[in-house]
This record gives C-alpha cells, sequence and structure tokens, in this order.
C-alpha cells in the first residue's frame, strides 16, 4: 500500500504565478506516496498579525483567526491546484485519493477537532503552518513531512538553531521531540527547485 506524505506549502510560495501547476509538477515526483497538503497562512495570516499589532486582540484570539485564514488559503490553493480539493476531516483523505485529488487539509476544522485531545497545540503566534503541519503528520500517523520554503536551510542546522533562525517556527523543535515514532522532516527550497527543474515550467514563468 503506498506511504503517505504531508507536504506544507509555505505562504511566501503564493506569489509565483502558476503555482498550482508547478506544485502538481513537484507532486508526481512523489509517486506513489499519497499526499496530504497543508497550506502556510501567507498574506492573510500577515494581516491577522497587523490587525493585532494595532489593536492587541489578544494572542489566543488572533491564532484563532490566523487558523480561520488558513481556511481561506487553503480554498485558493485548491482553485490554483489542478485536482485540488480541501478536506475538513483527515478520515476523508482516502476518499479524495482513490479520486486521484490533490487533498488540501483545512487547518482550522483540523484544530477545532484537535482541541478534544489532551496534547493539542497552544494558541500562539509561536505555533504556525510548519508546527501545525507536523501536528497532522503526528495524529494521523503518517511517517514523512516535507516543509515547501523559499529560502535554503543549513545543512548543519539543526531544529533548534533553526527556530532560532526563523527558518521554522519557535515551537517546531517541541512538536517534533513529542512524535512517537519519530517524524522524518525535510525541508525544499521550491524557487531553486523550480529553477533547477527546466521540465517543471516555461522559461519565462520562471520567478527571479
Amino acid at each position: 500500500m503506498p506511504t503517505e506524505l504531508v507536504v506544507k506549502v509555505g505562504g511566501s510560495l503564493y506569489s509565483l504565478p502558476n503555482l498550482g501547476r508547478y506544485l502538481r509538477t513537484w507532486l508526481g515526483t512523489q509517486l506513489p506516496r499519497r499526499v496530504l497538503i497543508i497550506p502556510g497562512g501567507g498574506p492573510a495570516a500577515d494581516m491577522v498579525r497587523h490587525v493585532d499589532a494595532l489593536d492587541q486582540l489578544g494572542e489566543q484570539r488572533c491564532h484563532w483567526l490566523a487558523l480561520r485564514a488558513l481556511t481561506l488559503t487553503a480554498h485558493v490553493l485548491a482553485a490554483r491546484l489542478p485536482g485540488g480539493c480541501v478536506i475538513d476531516n483527515l478520515d476523508d483523505r482516502q476518499k479524495a485519493w482513490r479520486r486521484d485529488q490533490m487533498t488540501i487539509l483545512d487547518m482550522h476544522a483540523f484544530a477545532l477537532a484537535d482541541e478534544a485531545r489532551p496534547d493539542h497545540l497552544p494558541h500562539l503566534w509561536a505555533v504556525t503552518s510548519d508546527s501545525l503541519a507536523a501536528r497532522v503528520a503526528i495524529v494521523a500517523g503518517i511517517p514523512e513531512l516535507v516543509l515547501l520554503k523559499s529560502c535554503d536551510m543549513p545543512a548543519d542546522c539543526d531544529w533548534q538553531e533553526a527556530a532560532r533562525r526563523g527558518f521554522v517556527d519557535t515551537a517546531f523543535p517541541e512538536v517534533l521531540a513529542k512524535a512517537n515514532p519519530k517524524l522524518r522532516v525535510t525541508t525544499l527550497n521550491f524557487r531553486r527547485w523550480l529553477a533547477a527543474d527546466t521540465s517543471a515550467a516555461p522559461e519565462q514563468d520562471l520567478p527571479p
């Protein structure tokens, strides 16, 4: 039976033209694994941070607002990704995969369901879609996570140092430490991959 893989699409990638087409090409390189996509927050989550800075609405309240922003980015990503669909429940992923759909999880719906578990993530700005993606993999029992980003993480950088430098959120190392069995995590500079893979996009579409 094909193994499963969680892929987090960083919000910094949303500015790429034709992102969905490029992403589908990359996802094709992951076959026969079945991929569950976690959307980053991007500008939608940044708007919540901006409002919080203006009016100090409170970290927990704003974290829930940011999770609602991830519902928006999930549906926007699905609209851009050929064959994309949004699911509200982890249990629905098998059905979507059988239909050969590019399956994206609504993170607000996931977080609401996760509240019933005693070890759910706290609602802090330290917890971004990096930690949320790891949490999904842990809850679903999926053994591997790939973080698609716009930068390269140094090869000699452990997760504590990566969090200190801002490559992942500050909660990420602690979330990983609680994973049992251990979750395998890798990062990919998607912009670099796209620029290097001439089959992924016409030259005029490549990002600067």
